[in-house]
């Protein structure tokens, strides 16, 4: 296997794709829009995933959060509200805005998993920043860490309840960043006693199957290297520090944060202690080129996976989707002030 997750092109497997996949063996897919119709073609396309690899368990992930970042967007799904409405509500009403974003994301996993996805690249764990940059801006569940783990652990238990595995990011902390890692690379020049803010969500839900790096530079900790590439944040500060122990992907390798060949970024966080490499955009030529450049999974790696893809409880995906839709918004009426 493979130690990468790849993307797709387009609605449906193509051959050359079926093909590759089919011979590198990768650890998963990713989803997005452009791999999006209707709910008749996305299962489909989850289905020749599935029968591609014989696995009923098989890691197929998207980012579906709510707010700006959703995949699968109306007319075809509901929208769901991004973490800026759970942080307002629990303002006034704690419990009310907890038990919001458990029935939130369980009613968002039933959706994942009618669709035969069974990862979710949420919640983000980031402590929103006065004067940073918006790309985590509402998404965030707010700027108090203790908050953003209360709500963050009741979105991870909700999209389990649907059968559906959450993953935590962005390891150890986006949301000091004042620039966007899509388009370049982040520094970050908090003490590592500042520094403590941003890790507190994550320690706290270090036993989330799941967890996504960010491609950010803190000089605290390396100067030179994004976290996603260098293996005193991952080793040191992850792995260490947090305490996390499941399954570590890089955020996207595409993203203009990271400089060298799409294959030299993915064989760096590979040898700083990531489990697993992650490539979004479906170029055949990068995807070819992770395969060669990486070994085989290691045994740890392949370890985590598997627990990872079986800690969701018995009996998942069996919640009410409209049931749970009213509940979470009688609960966030309960929180307007």
């Amino acid at each position: 296997m493979v130690p990468a997750i790849f993307g797709l092109s387009g609605h449906v497997l193509t051959a050359d794709e079926a093909a590759f996949f089919r011979d590198a063996d990768p650890a998963g897919y990713i989803l997005f829009g452009r791999n999006v119709a209707d709910r008749a073609q996305l299962r489909a396309l989850t289905d020749a995933l599935r029968d591609l690899h014989g696995r009923a368990d098989l890691f197929i992930c998207i980012d579906q959060e709510g707010g700006r970042v959703a995949r699968m967007k109306p007319p075809v799904w509901p929208a769901y509200p991004p973490g800026e409405v759970f942080d307002r509500v629990y303002d006034h009403a704690p419990a009310s805005a907890i038990e919001a974003a458990r029935a939130n994301g369980e009613a968002l996993g039933l959706d994942l998993a009618q669709a035969g996805i069974t990862v979710d690249c949420h919640p983000s764990l980031d402590v929103r920043q006065t004067g940073a940059h918006d790309v985590i801006g509402d998404r965030a569940f707010g700027h108090d860490p203790m908050r953003v783990a209360a709500l963050g652990r009741a979105t991870l238990d909700g999209l389990a309840r649907a059968g559906v595995v959450g993953c935590i990011k962005h390891i150890p902390g986006h949301g000091r960043a004042l620039a966007d890692s899509h388009k370049e690379l982040p520094t970050v020049t908090a003490s590592a006693e500042e520094l403590e803010t941003d890790l507190r969500p994550f320690r706290t839900l270090a036993h989330a199957p799941i967890g996504m790096t960010a491609h950010v530079r803190y000089t605290a900790w390396d100067a030179d290297n994004p976290g996603t590439l260098s293996p005193f944040v991952v080793q040191e500060i992850i792995r260490g520090r947090i305490g996390f122990d499941g399954l570590l992907l890089t955020d996207d390798l595409d993203m203009e944060a990271l400089s060298g060949s799409v294959p030299e970024r993915a064989a760096r966080a590979i040898a700083a202690g990531c489990d697993i490499a992650l490539n979004c955009w479906a170029k055949m030529d990068d995807m070819v080129g992770i395969a060669k450049a990486l070994p085989a999974i290691t045994p740890e790696a392949r370890a985590r996976l598997e627990r990872a893809m079986a800690s969701c409880p018995e009996g998942a995906g069996t919640g009410d989707h409209a049931a749970l839709v009213a509940r979470r918004e009688a609960l966030l009426a309960q929180g307007v002030a």
